[in-house]
């Protein structure tokens, strides 16, 4: 696991509430502002990149389909 960040508990209940293997979390305008926390084994590390495009593509996707 990485860690820990500003927001390390939240993402530590994240994740086990999820039963999840990892956990990103990124906060905007948090109560300790803007900060991440991720909790990733060394086993996926690889993935991240690939899941953050495909998140990023579905963001773009959502945020296109607001403004049409």
């Amino acid at each position: 696991m990485m860690g820990p960040g500003k927001y390390d508990g939240a993402a530590t209940a994240a994740r086990e509430d999820t039963q999840a293997l990892g956990v990103i979390l990124i906060v905007f305008q948090g109560k300790d502002g803007h900060g991440f926390s991720a909790q990733l084994p060394p086993e996926i590390l690889l993935t991240v990149p690939a899941i953050l495009r495909n998140v990023a593509d579905q963001i773009e996707r959502s945020a296109i389909g607001r403004t049409a």
